[in-house]
């Protein structure tokens, strides 16, 4: 797994799609099903744990950007 849109692809095997139009609240939600996959016992630890990098990654990179902007 190497990005969000991997991620993505996971979640869509189980039938899971998320767009709500803000990527930040997009990628909390994705977070938020990732977690109860692992919780379920239906996804791997390792792709628990790489799906969870990636998005924080990517949430963190958005946060940056965004603060970047407001200066």
């Amino acid at each position: 797994m190497n990005s969000v849109y991997d991620v993505q692809q996971l979640l869509k095997k189980f039938g899971i799609f998320i767009y709500i139009g803000d990527r930040l609240a997009d990628l909390e939600m994705m977070e938020a099903e990732i977690r109860e996959l692992h919780a379920e016992n239906l996804i791997s630890k390792e792709d628990f744990q790489h799906s969870i990098l990636l998005l924080r990654r990517e949430r963190t990179k958005i946060q940056e950007d965004r603060h970047k902007n407001k200066k």
